[in-house]
């Protein structure tokens, strides 16, 4: 770790089988405050035990100090720290045979936002995208200037309506913004659910992963 690579050198968790050229991954990345033992708690709720589940740390156990809405300059070097922790993750997998669209990466709160700007950012097809309450990174008013498709890429976006973190109006662009990208959306603005996540959110994310599970 470094004070312009606050995420260098922090341990990535494994859980389930060892990275082959026939392993489908999920990458899930945690929220603020967090670390991986936290998000890896959705694993036996996926049941999808054939997956290989690497949950990355982030240092500080905070991805970026502030707000995803605050102006990104803000929260640098931190930002661009987590981004580069994440491509290394998945540049991991890759080097062991795992084809990109072999991998969904999944994320809950402040690992859902970064996880959409990896993703958003990432010039690859991937197998898909979950995000938890989340959204693309940046002040109100950012242009999403990104202009190669997802290629029909699934990305799920779910969110309370009421969360005091994440407005459903930044999930709802964020959807659009990959629509408009070829991604294959699927958005649900759940009522009063609070920040957390549902049953309902876990099945979208088990049919994603069973889709990435058949795919050749």
């Amino acid at each position: 770790m470094t004070s312009q690579d606050p995420h260098a050198g922090q341990p990535v968790t494994s859980v389930g089988p060892p990275l082959s050229t026939k392993a489908r991954v999920a990458v899930l990345v945690h929220g603020r405050n967090a670390g991986p033992e936290n998000i890896l708690d959705l694993v036996p709720h996926l049941a999808r035990p054939a997956f290989t589940y690497l949950a990355p740390a982030a240092g500080g156990r905070t991805w970026y100090p502030l707000s995803f809405l605050a102006p990104r300059e803000q929260n640098e070097p931190w930002l661009s720290s987590a981004l580069a922790a994440l491509g290394r993750v998945l540049d991991h997998a890759m080097a062991h045979g795992v084809p990109p669209r072999h991998i969904v990466v999944m994320g809950f709160s402040q690992g859902a936002c970064l996880a959409t700007e990896f993703v958003y950012r990432r010039d690859e097809r991937l197998g898909g995208l979950v995000a938890f309450s989340g959204g693309l990174i940046g002040p109100p008013g950012t242009p999403w200037a990104r202009v190669a498709s997802f290629q029909e890429m699934p990305a799920f976006f779910g969110c309370s309506d009421v969360d005091a973190h994440v407005p459903r109006a930044r999930v709802e662009e964020t959807a659009g913004v990959f629509s408009t990208l070829n991604a294959n959306v699927t958005t649900v603005i759940y009522p009063n659910m609070g920040h957390l996540v549902s049953d309902d959110e876990i099945g979208h994310a088990q049919r994603m992963l069973d889709e990435v599970a058949s795919a050749r």
